[in-house]
């Protein structure tokens, strides 16, 4: 009995030490002052907010557009003339898509019709974007989807204000923590353990206090 004890002693702390040596590999690489002000820290929420706002009014107004235009939701002619022009490789100078893949993702969409469906697809993301920056409802999935939108519409040649859009998207992304605080996302993140959980910490003398 004895040496089954002690058996299990030995095992137990050479478990105990490959479970110490393996979480002594790992390093958490603290973000600078400057990333936790902008991206972290409540104070600088309201910046966030005035930034959804109007970017998710630009999604939501583009997608209200296309909403009451039958070419869109309907048809979808306006985005079949749309991947049309862009596809096309002029005799001379340079082509609107600059990667042939990309071009070639087009003339399969075309190929396919699917542009009777996907007007549809796009109007309604750019709505449900739009109104998720705005209410601020899971501002970084929303803005993570904004900016996917973003970059389709350059890699197709339309840059128009694409650029500036994609680039407050990817910020919006990184502060999501804080972008949606005067928002649902201040009532919908504790609910889903994050990033405001409380947690109970338990003090020398064995009561939990919060931190």
């Amino acid at each position: 009995m004895e040496m089954a004890h002690t058996s299990y002693g030995r095992k137990r702390k050479t478990i105990m030490a490959s479970i110490h040596t393996v979480r002594t590999h790992g390093r958490i690489i603290e973000d600078p002052p400057i990333a936790k002000l902008l991206f972290s820290d409540t104070r600088l929420a309201v910046i966030w907010l005035v930034v959804r706002v109007l970017v998710g009014w630009q999604w939501l107004s583009a997608g209200w557009e296309k909403l009451n235009n039958p070419a869109w939701v309907s048809t979808g002619d306006a985005l079949k003339g749309f991947w049309t022009s862009a596809i096309q490789v002029p005799d001379t100078g340079r082509p609107t898509i600059a990667y042939g893949w990309y071009r070639d993702f087009l003339q399969t969409l075309l190929n396919a019709q699917a542009y009777t469906w996907f007007g549809k697809l796009v109007t309604f993301g750019e709505l449900l974007v739009g109104v998720a920056l705005i209410i601020g409802a899971f501002v970084g999935i929303a803005a993570f989807f904004g900016a996917f939108m973003n970059w389709n519409y350059i890699m197709a040649g339309s840059a128009s204000t694409n650029g500036l859009l994609g680039i407050a998207a990817i910020f919006l992304v990184l502060a999501w923590k804080v972008a949606g605080y005067y928002g649902i996302d201040f009532y919908l993140l504790p609910r889903l353990g994050t990033p405001w959980r409380r947690k109970n910490v338990e003090a020398p003398s064995g009561k939990p206090i919060s931190s």
